[in-house]
């Protein structure tokens, strides 16, 4: 039976919410290892003037637990 750990990474991105979900889980990779999942959880954005300025992107990512 396996383990897994699921944390919450928020992303962010100028051009896209899909750029925003990538980031996301491009940040995590440098630390996490063995990425098996993610379920993208909430899309939000920042507005100014009325436009979008930031995309964002809660993204929950799932990975092996591992013993030592």
């Amino acid at each position: 039976m396996t383990a897994v750990k699921i944390i919450k990474v928020l992303g962010t991105s100028e051009e896209s919410w899909e750029a925003a979900a990538k980031e996301a889980i491009e940040r995590a990779n440098e630390s996490v290892e063995g990425i098996s999942g993610i379920e993208v959880e909430d899309w939000t954005a920042s507005v100014e003037d009325g436009q979008i300025t930031q995309y964002k992107a809660t993204v929950e990512i799932a990975f092996p637990v591992r013993g030592e």
